[in-house]
């Protein structure tokens, strides 16, 4: 079994498919803190390819009760926040929010407030796919979204959940 502890190393999908329940979940776990989704997605092998694991994970992700969601959400950190650790969670998040971390201090300050705002307004943490996304970008959408109503903001959350997942899948298996 390869070391895939700090994210350089992908796992062969038939090694997924043929680990033991609980080492199934230990390679997928840093994808998705949701239980519920890495049972599902465990429970659901095999999978055989990274499409196939992919779809299963977005049909996952759509089925997950609000609770469930809230659990995957509690392991993301705010937009903007330094990020330390070296497993791959850490790592991966530091990678996405690259491309924000780089910005004026301005833009920096009202990052950090609009994620006071938002978390106010909505009891979670500000979820955006921010791969490839400038500082700017992701304020434009904190902004933006903080006019939603709440269901219409879960729905939205979601579907970012669902991004983020698909590029760690992706970062996982070969």
């Amino acid at each position: 079994m390869p070391d895939i502890s700090c994210g350089d190393t992908r796992v062969d999908m038939g090694d997924f498919d043929r680990a033991g329940p609980a080492e199934a979940a230990s390679m997928i776990a840093p994808c998705c803190a949701s239980l519920r989704w890495i049972d599902q997605l465990v429970q659901g092998r095999p999978h055989a390819a990274l499409d196939a694991i992919a779809t299963a994970s977005d049909a996952a992700i759509e089925q997950l009760s609000w609770p469930d969601v809230e659990q995957a959400l509690a392991a993301h950190p705010r937009i903007g926040d330094r990020v330390p650790g070296a497993e791959r969670e850490s790592v991966w998040s530091r990678q996405e929010q690259s491309a924000a971390a780089a910005t004026a201090v301005s833009t920096e300050q009202a990052l950090l407030a609009g994620n006071v705002e938002y978390e106010q307004r909505f009891a979670h943490v500000f979820l955006i796919c921010a791969t490839g996304k400038s500082a700017e970008e992701v304020l434009d959408a904190l902004t933006g979204r903080l006019g939603n109503e709440p269901e219409a903001e879960r729905a939205v959350v979601r579907d970012e959940l669902a991004q983020i997942v698909r590029l760690r899948l992706a970062k996982t298996f070969r």
